[in-house]
């Protein structure tokens, strides 16, 4: 199996995007979504995230295929919230258990480092979601708590299982000027 390629995501990765998320909402409970979003939507969502400076992945799987996608994005809006990011990975069904969450979920911790953040919160759907919380526990993140029964999907209701990850200088030190 070869190994994956990372990259920066680009506009023209966003039908890939947009199917691996459709499976996610349709068929699991990573996402509390019950309808998928366009493309049209997933377009916008792309280009905020774009506009704010936050990193947002693709997989290649070595053979050309994206494989999946990761992302950060603001964990709050209110401004004390602005060192601190949320992650989303999602990965087509075939990709899963190969190591591409991993390395997706490095890439996105390296690249937001040096963009000033200190935090990283994993908000993941389902307590029995093992696959994505043992990915954030191998990247070093701990669990911090869960919500139980907050979503409700497939006829059932859901946790949500919050962890967490110090990056680059994490509150060992004071943000820069303006902190």
């Amino acid at each position: 199996m070869p190994s994956p390629i990372i990259r920066d995501a680009v506009p023209a990765d966003l039908p890939a995007i947009t199917a691996i998320y459709d499976e996610a909402v349709l068929h699991g409970t990573a996402t509390f979504e019950l309808i998928p979003p366009d493309l049209a939507e997933m377009t916008r969502r792309f280009e905020a995230l774009a506009e704010g400076g936050f990193p947002f992945l693709v997989a290649n799987d070595g053979g050309g295929t994206i494989a999946g996608y990761a992302y950060a994005g603001p964990y709050r809006a209110r401004p004390a919230y602005r060192f601190t990011v949320e992650n989303s990975i999602y990965l087509a069904p075939a990709a899963q258990r190969r190591g591409i969450g991993t390395a997706l979920l490095q890439a996105l911790l390296t690249q937001c480092a040096p963009r000033g953040y200190r935090q990283m919160i994993a908000v993941i759907g389902d307590s029995a979601n093992a696959g994505s919380i043992g990915v954030h526990r191998k990247a070093g993140f701990t669990m911090i708590g869960t919500h139980p029964s907050v979503g409700f999907k497939f006829g059932r209701w859901l946790d949500i299982v919050l962890m967490q990850r110090a990056i680059g200088e994490g509150t060992t030190t004071v943000p820069g000027v303006g902190g």
